[in-house]
């Protein structure tokens, strides 16, 4: 009776796999690194070499797989199904859960801004035309042939993004 080929051939090194990059994969993978933008994670994970990510998030109160701990419930026709068990710990470190709520309801600061073209454009209607969004859009300095909409749409923005501008340049005019 003939052997299998591959259970007697020897193990040969493979010189054209590249060992250091497959030991930076196996790092990624199993341990991963907690981004820059959350410094304090990182910080509060003790022993962040010696436990697993599940269990430094565990001890934070943080969930590792959202799909055990908040499931989705099937409906199933042959019956009701087993809830399946969140896993629960002891959390020794609240005070982790409590900053990221506190960071969580800070307002997001609106950090869009306009190109100088639209604003000098939008300053341009205003200083000619005050509030008649139709006659901006026959006049000649209309290039891109903005409808009233679009033109008061880009008037509310340069409002909404520079108001501290907008305020200044509105007593200009009310000012000669």
């Amino acid at each position: 009776m003939p052997k299998a080929k591959k259970s007697s051939k020897r193990k040969s090194f493979d010189y054209n796999q590249d060992r250091k990059k497959m030991r930076k994969r196996s790092n990624k993978k199993y341990n991963p690194r907690i981004e820059k933008l959350c410094t304090f994670l990182r910080h509060c994970a003790s022993d962040y070499n010696k436990k697993s990510t599940a269990k430094n998030l565990q001890e934070m109160g943080l969930a590792f797989d959202p799909n055990r701990t908040v499931p989705i419930k099937k409906s199933s026709l042959l019956g009701p199904d087993k809830p399946t068990k969140a896993p629960t710990g002891i959390v020794t470190k609240p005070y982790v859960l409590n900053q990221l709520q506190k960071e969580a309801n800070v307002p997001e600061r609106d950090c869009k801004t306009l190109s100088s073209d639209l604003i000098e454009y939008a300053q341009y209607m205003i200083r000619e035309h005050n509030d008649d969004f139709k006659a901006m859009a026959r006049d000649e300095k209309n290039y891109y042939q903005d409808t009233p909409k679009q033109i008061k749409r880009k008037i509310n923005e340069y409002m909404r993004c520079h108001p501290d501008d907008f305020d200044a340049f509105m007593d200009s005019l009310a000012a000669p």
